[in-house]
């Protein structure tokens, strides 16, 4: 069911995705999506989640069990972590489906706050952790909000992901890893 949807939505497109044209891909009647899901954007959230286990299988870990980095040098964590978001947003597989689900989940409030709940905010505990770390060995001031800094990381990349102002690439996640780290004010 959902490599039916994820496929689909990468292929047509979500507008042109319908309940039907899942069912049919997956080979089941529409009734038993609807049993399980109320929308679309429900069962490619659900997707999503599920890519999130199996890459954990593949891994040998428990979906949750990530963590970034910790190799002592923080700038080098964090250029590794966002390279491979850049790697995941514009694969092609998914970036369709990524884009659909972000799109839904901003005009369907319950939608958007699932996705918050379940697949981003445990992404973003993982930066505040690592931010913690770098706080306690003092690569991080100690006054720092890690919730803060987190967003200076990802919020560059998303925006120039979802508004499509610029190409996303591996040397502009390193320029974000080093404006956030360094700051933009001359010392």
């Amino acid at each position: 069911m959902y490599e039916a949807a994820l496929s689909l939505v990468g292929e047509v497109g979500y507008p042109r995705t319908t309940i039907e044209g899942i069912a049919a891909r997956a080979g089941v009647g529409k009734q038993t999506i609807y049993r399980w899901w109320p929308s679309k954007a429900a069962v490619l959230l659900e997707a999503f989640i599920d890519l999130g286990e199996q890459a954990a299988r593949a891994a040998g870990t428990e979906a949750g069990d990530y963590a970034i980095p910790d190799t002592g040098d923080l700038a080098a964590d964090l250029r590794t972590v966002l390279r491979a978001t850049v790697d995941e947003l514009v694969d092609p597989k998914y970036e369709a489906p990524s884009r659909a689900l972000a799109a839904a989940g901003v005009v369907d409030p319950q939608l958007g706050a699932e996705f918050v709940e379940k697949l981003l905010e445990p992404q973003l505990q993982l930066y505040v952790e690592r931010l913690r770390a770098a706080q306690e060995t003092g690569d991080v001031r100690a006054g720092i909000d890690p919730r803060i800094a987190l967003e200076l990381l990802v919020a560059p990349l998303a925006h120039r992901w979802l508004l499509r102002t610029l190409p996303l690439t591996h040397a502009y996640a390193d320029a974000i890893v080093d404006y956030a780290l360094g700051g933009l004010a001359a010392r």
